[in-house]
């Protein structure tokens, strides 16, 4: 099958783009709804920090270093690099007695303008603390420190990776038929789009007084939730629709237009991949999912920014709107 039409951007009346992908709506009893190929191979990228984070939490470790909800939160983050970011990373890993050298994940300029320009106007250079990946990396010291690995955690044959590889790999349950290696330097396992919805049904029909992973994979959703400013930040798709949903279901996005959302009333995950790679279509295709599915009202003020607010131009004016393809939605 080939992917589904699922975005529309109409200008002048006329159909100037649209974008096409895959998703999988996954419930209890398997695949409730379907659009393109739902066994389209993809790197899911940061979609699954949360289950990056499994092992962290079901081996003890992150009990064991007393990690706090809101670290749990910015364990699976992709997150804009702001003063609560950069100091929450600086802090846990004062907490480990471990250093900004520790650290794996490269740097880049932050994405928070407020941060941004406080580095530029003071000439200071950002550093790894502001990578939109530090959290997951300093839950990955924590794990690493509790399994005894080397200092070279991110290469794909570490212990920790293959400790998230098998995890991955029963969670989304699909053998993994290849890695990319991620932005942040870590390894990121394809999956199918299914699989990967597997996966996030798993998370929301956990049951928090369960086993081991289902108790581990309930505390990360709720963190996630409870704290979605550590996820994203202000004015991100993914904080804003946590926001907008009262807490109720953790939503996160992965680089090349992946999404995810996990809803734990309805025990029923969601994955979604556009394939040409373009974060608004993904932004607005988890949007007109979540409304589908009666978790996010059509009539929320966020509803506007991601998908049916008029597009305008720099002076203010009405240049076209967002529409979704007949079919999806």
């Amino acid at each position: 099958m080939t992917a589904a039409p699922m975005i529309e951007f109409w200008r002048g009346g006329m159909l100037e783009s649209f974008h096409s992908g895959h998703a999988v709506v996954f419930g209890p009893d398997g695949i409730e709804a379907a659009w393109g190929d739902p066994e389209a191979v993809i790197f899911p990228r940061s979609s699954v920090k949360m289950i990056q984070a499994l092992p962290l939490v079901e081996s003890g470790a992150a009990d064991a270093a007393g990690l706090s909800e809101r670290q749990l939160a910015f364990a699976c983050a992709s997150h804009s690099g702001a003063a609560l970011h950069r100091d929450a990373a600086a802090e846990w890993l004062s907490g480990l007695g471990m250093h900004e050298e520790d650290l794996r994940c490269g740097v880049h300029m932050p994405w928070d303008a407020e941060e941004k320009t406080r580095l530029v106007c003071s000439h200071e250079a950002p550093c790894q603390l502001h990578n939109n990946c530090s959290g997951k990396h300093v839950g990955f010291l924590t794990l690493n420190r509790h399994l005894r690995g080397g200092s070279e955690y991110v290469e794909v044959t570490h212990p920790l990776q293959q400790t998230i590889k098998t995890v991955f790999e029963e969670v989304t349950d699909v053998t993994s038929p290849g890695f990319g290696i991620d932005g942040c330097s870590a390894p990121n396992f394809a999956t199918t789009v299914t699989g990967l919805a597997r996966a996030m049904q798993l998370f929301a029909a956990a049951n928090p007084e369960g086993s081991t992973r289902e108790r581990a994979a309930a505390r990360l959703t709720q963190a996630m939730a409870t704290f979605p400013e550590m996820v994203a930040n202000d004015g991100r798709a993914c904080t804003e629709l946590m926001r907008a949903m009262g807490g109720k279901v953790a939503v996160k996005t992965g680089a090349e237009a992946v999404y995810i959302a996990i809803l734990p009333e309805q025990k029923r995950g969601i994955a979604l991949k556009i394939v040409d790679g373009a974060t608004r279509a993904a932004e607005a295709a988890i949007t007109a999912l979540l409304i589908r599915q009666g978790v996010l009202d059509r009539n929320h003020p966020t509803v506007e920014t991601w998908l049916t607010g008029a597009q305008k131009n720099w002076r203010g004016i009405v240049t076209g709107e967002i529409r979704l393809a007949p079919g999806f939605g």
